[in-house]
């Protein structure tokens, strides 16, 4: 009876996590959306600096509250994560300055090979022939849904190159440092958030200034802006923490293929809150799919054979203090 107990706990907290990251996460387009497009703070990559700043000051908070235990990371594990997330932040805002949003859905929807590959090449990770088609299904119905004018140029290539790979390497090292290092979603929270918002607040003002020519400081304030970018920063919060926790329970390949679920909210939430007219038959046909293929990943990935590791490179894994852990990394 304990075992089922224990596999229902797991069950809940699971369901849990998916949905305290689907709200944030949907929350934080819609209230950016409506702060960059009603009042004109296009100044992305300071609002994430500001989003890291807030996530800081939380884990200080509850540090110094004892609900953080002190926790070791080593600084060159520290400054290899922070220039992954950092390269992904910068890459993601050029590719969409650069590109066509329909390649750049295309690149978005490309991290979920390239980690796929990461598991396979670094955690010797092996997947089934329904996991392996399910991915495909979603990764169909996701295009089906959201890419529609698609043009190359070379710069816009490599900046999406890079931002894929970044992205990937970003995801896949939270999963990897929790594991090696024992560390909860608090600590590692509160190990890279400061490095994060320390650079990107020093970087992201002139970063904004190249890509839209306006600075930072010169932008009219206002309460209800100021408001909203605040409201910003507490999702943020939220959203980081709910992504590290998600991660950590499963996998960067589950986070991205379950976190297309996000996607398809936004757009009907865009077609709800912002009128658009973009919800026609092909987008619900790829809607559907999309979400038969997370259902067909979801069960395909958790059964036996489904997707599992062939060797434990990581011996921290193993041990039985943290079979809770181990037990989401086996068998996602």
């Amino acid at each position: 009876m304990a075992p089922a107990n224990k596999a229902d706990r797991k069950a809940v907290v699971d369901v849990a996590a998916w949905m305290f990251n689907v709200v944030t996460s949907v929350g934080i387009i819609i209230v950016n959306k409506a702060l960059m497009a009603t009042y004109g703070f296009s100044f992305a990559t300071t609002l994430t600096g500001l989003h890291f700043a807030t996530t800081t000051l939380m884990t200080a908070v509850l540090r110094w509250l004892g609900y953080i235990q002190s926790s070791h990371l080593p600084l060159p594990e520290l400054l290899k994560f922070v220039l992954f997330a950092n390269f992904s932040i910068v890459g993601m805002n050029v590719s969409l300055m650069w590109n066509s949003v329909g390649f750049y859905q295309i690149a978005k929807l490309s991290m979920i090979p390239v980690s796929c590959f990461l598991e396979v090449v670094m955690d010797k990770i092996r997947y089934s022939r329904d996991t392996k088609l399910s991915i495909a299904v979603v990764l169909l119905g996701v295009g089906v849904c959201t890419v529609t004018d698609v043009s190359v140029n070379t710069k816009g290539f490599i900046a999406a190159f890079i931002a894929v790979w970044s992205t990937s390497l970003q995801q896949y090292y939270v999963h990897h440092l929790q594991r090696r290092y024992n560390l909860s979603s608090f600590n590692l929270l509160g190990h890279t958030a400061p490095a994060q918002a320390g650079t990107l607040l020093v970087l992201g003002p002139f970063l904004d200034y190249w890509l839209t020519n306006k600075r930072v400081d010169s932008y009219s304030y206002n309460l209800v802006s100021v408001i909203f970018i605040i409201l910003s920063c507490t999702i943020a919060v939220g959203t980081n923490l709910s992504q590290f926790i998600c991660i950590g329970r499963f996998t960067a390949v589950s986070f991205q293929v379950l976190g297309h679920m996000k996607t398809i909210l936004v757009l009907i939430m865009g077609f709800f809150f912002f009128g658009k007219d973009g919800l026609n038959l092909h987008v619900v046909l790829g809607m559907i799919i999309a979400v038969a293929g997370m259902i067909w990943y979801g069960n395909a990935s958790s059964k036996p054979g489904g997707k599992e590791r062939r060797s434990l490179s990581l011996p921290t894994s193993r041990q039985p203090k943290h079979g809770s852990l181990s037990d989401s990394n086996e068998h996602d």
